[in-house]
């Protein structure tokens, strides 16, 4: 979807570019926001208007709009909503601050997104899809059994593990320097088995696909059958396979380690701000979600433990 009108399309650019210098949005991050105010710019120009017209109850039809879906867009759910609205009302602040008026969207609330715990993997199935990765024989299945070891050691987003470049991991390895959401740094330590994991990778693995394609990434810590930079949708991928061929009928993704990883860490006894700097959290508020997972797990264990926890028929 492309934005075509000078004016509109410059101040969207202008929004975007402040958003990348000044507060150091990663480009995962602008796409999405471009996206969103493309969608926005079409929603109101069918209404023949240009920013300066919108008024309240053009952003209340639009959000609207977004939760009903239409010929050509889907409906979007309640999160899926609130950060295209978050993005518009940004926007709006932006425009109104830098060409002056009303802000027509300062008093327009984002639909609340049910709150939903995060579905983590017991160790044993966390254990499976690593096995499922493959035997070892080839560089791929040697590839992609470092990357699940270290997505979950690390409990890493998979957008900051691919970025890692291979001069990141340091000799001898017990940590890694994670470059976060808004440009934020944290160092995560690595476990045992994912050090010997990227280590086999690094060794018996990398060479031969960095060898293996026309447009060979030598900086690239993840390389994919080409040698370039493996993707996020090809992570994405090799989790999905290694946990259908592990049996695993749930649907997973890159960040079900993620939250396999923090839940994992407070079963074990972690304190919770220490989960929260793992994570790269900037609120502690955002990793006690997490901590209802587990009071889910206590009091599953007491139901099934305690001799009087049920009343027996």
């Amino acid at each position: 979807m492309s934005i075509t009108h000078s004016s509109e399309s410059l101040d969207i650019t202008l929004y975007l570019d402040h958003l990348q210098v000044e507060r150091g949005l990663s480009q995962n991050t602008l796409s999405a926001y471009a996206r969103d105010l493309a969608r926005y710019f079409e929603f109101i120009n069918s209404r023949s208007k240009d920013f300066s017209q919108v008024e309240e109850n053009d952003l209340s039809d639009f959000l609207t709009n977004l939760r009903n879906g239409n010929s050509e867009h889907a409906i979007l759910s309640a999160t899926s909503a609130a950060r295209t609205l978050i993005a518009v009302r940004g926007f709006h602040k932006f425009i109104s601050r830098e060409n002056g008026g009303l802000d027509p969207a300062q008093s327009v609330k984002p639909p609340t997104p049910s709150r939903r715990l995060p579905k983590a993997l017991s160790v044993h199935q966390i254990e499976l899809i690593i096995a499922s990765t493959g035997d070892g024989s080839t560089a791929k299945s040697l590839r992609d059994c470092a990357l699940v070891e270290l997505l979950y050691s690390t409990g890493a987003r998979i957008s900051e593990l691919i970025d890692l470049n291979r001069n990141d991991v340091k000799d001898p390895l017990t940590s890694l320097r994670l470059l976060g959401k808004g440009g934020k740094e944290r160092i995560v330590p690595v476990g045992k088995y994912a050090v010997a994991a990227l280590d086999k990778y690094l060794v018996r693995a990398r060479p031969a696909l960095l060898t293996s394609g026309t447009s060979g990434n030598e900086r690239a810590l993840f390389l994919n059958q080409r040698g370039s930079r493996l993707s996020r949708q090809s992570a994405w991928e090799i989790i999905r396979t290694a946990a259908k061929n592990a049996g695993i009928d749930v649907e997973i993704s890159p960040h079900t380690l993620r939250h396999s990883f923090a839940t994992h860490l407070l079963d074990g006894g972690a304190d919770i701000r220490t989960v929260q700097e793992l994570l790269g959290h900037a609120s502690v508020a955002t990793t006690q979600i997490y901590t209802l997972v587990t009071i889910d797990r206590l009091r599953e264990a007491y139901a099934s433990a305690h001799p009087r926890a049920q009343i027996k028929n």
